[in-house]
């Protein structure tokens, strides 16, 4: 009997053993599965909080839209839904669906018209009875805000062939359909090109009825549903163009105004009572036309002009602007729009030709900008508009903005009798070195125009509190919060007498540093919330009553910081009396969750939830308690959850990424060690799946400033822009560090290696690093700290620096192409950090910089340098290849074409991945070199060979007499200067 137990026993156990077998073995991240991973986006609660609909959607490729009816376990799924949104009254779901990949990608290779291209359609699905009505060739849709009944979506331009379609259940509001406009009528600002308009359909949703407008370029409803406002353009001289209502009440079209040869910028108010646009009766194709301000109510027969350049309180010579956002303020009693100078030379020299014209830029030390800076701002420029207002009822026009004082904000809701004007004009010279930069502040009487300087020469953004009866701002200048009575002529410190900062704590550039930023106000302006780096404050404007720390300095003692969660994006103000959501991150152990508390009740925070996660996207239902937020850490993509604001039994209701259990994964961990003089520094360190620290890994080194509070971070796999993917070299079974670091002004260079290099070192001395094979990557400022390093120290095997300053003293003086700015304010007082100019600080600069110790480095450096890089001029990159090919050092430099300074193209992004993968493959892993790195690829070749093939080496033999077997860079640290 016994014999029969073990024989049974040793049976289950062999097939036990089996089973387990035959469990497939976890693969190797590789560069093929960039694609196939997936991100959520687009999610959306219904207002009842029970529907949610998201978008997964793969790297490339086709993605699916899920609809989930929360509280049940089954969905639908469409295919290739985007654009999604929920009707107000939660009863449909409304999405646009793209083309497939495939068919897009055929069309482009038989090189189609645009008009041919394979186009959107729109999706109408009815949540109560599971049906969906699809339409194509649909260019966008519109939902109203509180109106849940109707959609209007715009059709594209018809196929010739395409079949006519079935109008059985439309009612024609209009004229059957239009043919296609004439074209040859120049729009606005003389491009030459006249838009047409196309059909929109106004459907309402519970009986399907539609109603049917032809030629329109734009539309809009009101928040109320209740009007749906269009612009239609001209077919032929009985077929004006012009702008139209549509009651959704009365059903039935108002014409508002025709004739005009543009129309632009329709605005509506919130009641949906009045409309506003500006139009044009020109049609001469100039770069600059006249354009009228028109506004209609639905008592009007048509719209009237409001402000046109002869109206009193535009100002002599100014024009009503095309290119302003027009908007009416919350109580509708205010219209505000755009004017600006007519320039007095705008038209085009029609006496030259083309080749007879000198094309040149003038530099003068006189200029406000720098030529670069006008440059890249012309268009803005050309487009700029100055503010005004119109007053519904007293119907008169109040110039706001001058060119004194080009920029006018208002408050929330735009209803306080006064804005806020500001202007750097007096300071624009000192623009590109002094940070952060200056400006004056006035308030500005909404009645009549009349100003009042309220603050002079503040490094800070004055702005007007909801309710309007207070100026605030932070003010960088002595970090402290200020705020000033509308009706008072001096600030009050609101912070100066507490003896917490308020400023950034953690602040190393030679630059003053940054607030914690605003919780907001309450109502009616009573209380004024602000942060430190831990707590939340509450603050008496008027500066009478004591501010009080509303965390109760929880957040200091227990090293969380808390911040404010607003549940409501619709309120403007932070609520009194209702309980809190404060999103809580754990500084030390970098663990995050939500904690409670109250504006004005006393008692420390309550906890709702701590975990080894971090929290993002969270929102509630509009008119349920149900949240929906994401959450996420190395190992687990940030999936979808639902919950109640008790945050009880959340729910996870998404799974986009399941084939990572295929792969192997890897872990990360908190590290911590001390720099050389002793400062506490901490890290993050990933290591491959199943782990043995018995075993010794080869190690690459990654860092960008500080990122010890990303550890929970989710990190897809997925081409690199510039710096290496993580998962993918851990699963590969590299150990991934990523150190803080922490700098001393004038010495960024000497800061990084202190900080660095004790932390590789106290991992190495833990055992389980291959000191032999390590390596170096980091992009752009850490591009530069990777090219500063390999002059410090040959410890490290191989190093690829993406976009690195090579030269500080040829980088000083350039200019950032993407802003057009001076590079001076970067190395004065931010990044950078020498804290001086050039002059001041010559060997600081010289010291800093790779460049000039390139004779040290033994490290094989692997750079890439783009030539449309605006951030760091690629010269930068050239400058050091240069030095280090003509000593003959192993280097090779990537310049992709027509590239940024992070890459943009996704088949460039794949391409620079498989390269950093073979560089760091061929010297830390030994394997063999590719082509480009042996051979290289002539320009003969370019865009044909691409040199990824790997080229296996011969058997090694015994060198002949003479021949010096090939150097390998020790692994030893060694200071070099």
């Amino acid at each position: 009997m016994k014999s029969r137990i073990l024989l049974a026993g040793l049976l289950l156990t062999a097939g036990a053993l089996t089973v387990q077998a035959q469990a497939p073995a976890k693969k190797i991240l590789t560069h093929e599965v960039y694609d196939s991973w997936k991100s959520i986006e687009a999610d959306s609660i219904s207002h009842n909080g029970k529907y949610l609909l998201y978008a997964v959607n793969p790297q490339e490729g086709d993605g699916v839209l899920h609809l989930r009816e929360l509280g049940l376990s089954t969905g639908k799924t469409f295919a290739r839904g985007y654009r999604n949104a929920f009707t107000a009254d939660s009863r449909f779901a409304v999405f646009q669906v793209k083309p497939s990949f495939a068919a897009t990608r055929q069309a482009k290779l038989k090189k189609k018209k645009p008009e041919e291209m394979p186009k959107d359609s729109l999706a109408i699905h009815d949540l109560a009875k599971g049906s969906t009505y699809y339409v194509a060739r649909v260019k966008s849709y519109k939902l109203p805000k509180e109106n849940g009944e109707w959609v209007a979506y715009h059709l594209e331009a018809p196929l010739a062939t395409k079949a006519a379609k079935d109008t059985s259940k439309t009612k024609t509001a209009t004229p059957a359909p239009a043919a296609k406009a004439p074209a040859g009528r120049p729009a606005a600002g003389g491009s030459g090109k006249k838009e047409d308009g196309t059909e929109l359909v106004l459907r309402h949703l519970p009986t399907g009825q539609e109603y049917r407008f032809d030629r329109v370029t734009d539309f809009l409803f009101s928040e109320k549903g209740n009007m749906l406002f269009f612009v239609k353009a001209e077919k032929d001289s009985l077929h004006k163009a012009g702008v139209f209502a549509f009651n959704t009440s009365a059903r039935k079209v108002m014409p508002v105004d025709s004739g005009r040869v543009s129309y632009k910028n329709i605005t509506t108010d919130k009641a949906g009572e009045q409309l506003a646009f500006v139009a044009s009766k020109d049609s001469t194709g100039k770069d600059i036309r006249y354009f009228h301000l028109l506004h209609w109510t639905p008592k009007d027969n048509r719209a009237r002009v409001v402000a046109d350049t002869a109206y009193k309180g535009v100002p002599s010579k100014w024009m009503v602007s095309e290119h302003a956002q027009l908007g009416f303020s919350d109580k509708g009693d205010r219209l505000f729009f755009g004017t600006f100078p007519r320039p007095t030379q705008y038209e085009k020299d029609s006496t030259k030709l083309e080749e007879d014209k000198v094309s040149l830029d003038v530099w003068t030390y006189r200029d406000p900008l720098i030529q670069p800076m006008q440059l890249k701002q012309l268009e803005r420029e050309q487009k700029r508009s100055f503010l005004a207002l119109y007053d519904v009822k007293g119907k008169k026009i109040v110039q706001l903005a001058t060119l004194e004082i080009p920029d006018v904000s208002l408050n929330p809701g735009r209803t306080a009798d006064v804005a806020v004007g500001s202007s750097n004009v007096n300071y624009l010279l000192s623009v590109g070195y002094d940070t952060p930069s200056r400006q004056d502040a006035w308030l500005i009487d909404l009645k009549d125009g009349s100003r009042r300087l309220a603050v002079k020469d503040t490094r800070g953004t004055p702005r007007l509190s909801p309710a309007g009866k207070y100026l605030y701002w932070y003010e960088p200048s002595d970090s402290s919060w200020k705020a000033m009575s509308v009706k008072a002529s001096s600030p009050v410190n609101l912070t100066k007498k507490l003896k917490v900062a308020f400023y950034d704590e953690q602040n190393d550039v030679p630059s003053l540093p940054d607030d914690y930023g605003l919780t907001g106000w309450t109502k009616d302006d009573q209380y004024l919330l602000v942060n430190d780096r831990y707590d939340l404050w509450r603050l008496d404007p008027a500066g009478k009553a004591a501010a009080v720390n509303i965390t109760d300095g929880y957040g200091r003692q227990n090293n969380l910081q808390f911040r404010y969660v607003s549940l409501n994006p619709s309120l403007r103000t932070v609520p009194v009396d209702d309980r809190l959501l404060l999103r809580t991150l754990n500084l030390k152990t970098k663990d995050a969750g939500f904690y409670t508390d109250y504006v004005t009740k006393t008692g420390v925070p309550q906890k709702v939830l701590m975990e080894p996660y971090s929290f993002v996207s969270v929102r509630k239902a509009k008119d349920s308690d149900r949240l929906v937020f994401r959450k996420a850490n190395f190992k687990e993509y940030s999936d979808l959850w639902v919950t109640n604001t008790a945050f009880a039994t959340p729910q996870k209701i998404s799974n986009a990424n399941p084939q990572q259990s295929e792969y192997l994964w890897g872990s990360v961990e908190l590290v911590d060690w001390r720099s050389d003089n002793g400062t506490p520094l901490e890290g993050l360190l990933f290591k491959p799946e199943n782990f043995d620290p018995k075993k010794k890994y080869p190690m690459l080194v990654y860092f960008y400033e500080r990122n010890a509070e990303t550890l929970h971070n989710y990190r897809s796999p997925a081409p690199s822009a510039s710096t290496i993917n993580i998962p993918l070299f851990v699963s590969q079974g590299y150990l991934v560090f990523v150190p803080d670091i922490i700098y001393k002004d004038g010495y960024p260079g000497e800061s990084a290696y202190h900080s660095i290099i004790p932390g590789v070192q106290s991992l190495v001395a833990k055992g389980f690093v291959d000191e032999k094979n390590m390596a170096l990557q980091g992009q752009s400022w850490g591009g530069y700290q990777v090219a500063y390093l390999v002059t410090r120290t040959n410890m490290f095997k191989a190093a690829m620096a993406g976009a690195p300053v090579s030269n500080m003293t040829s980088a000083y003086g350039g200019i950032r192409w993407e802003s057009g700015m001076s590079r001076q304010f970067q190395y004065e007082r931010t990044q950078s950090r020498i804290g001086g100019t050039l002059w001041e600080k010559p060997m600081q600069y010289i010291e800093n910089s790779p460049l000039f110790y390139v004779p040290k480095v033994e490290t094989p450096l692997m750079m890439m340098a783009n030539d449309n890089d605006g951030a760091v001029p690629w010269y930068q990159g050239i400058e050091m290849f240069m030095a280090l090919r003509r000593l003959s050092k192993p280097v090779w430099l990537l310049v992709y074409n027509g590239e940024a300074h992070n890459l943009m193209q996704r088949k460039n992004r794949k391409d620079l991945s498989v390269r950093m993968s073979q560089f760091f493959d061929h010297y830390l892993k030994g394997a063999p070199e590719p082509a480009w790195m042996k051979k290289g690829v002539p320009t003969l070749v370019k865009g044909k060979e691409y040199g990824l093939e790997l080229i296996e080496e011969p058997a090694k033999t015994t060198p002949t007499p003479g021949q010096q077997p090939t150097a390998t860079p020790t692994a030893t640290p060694t200071t070099m200067r």
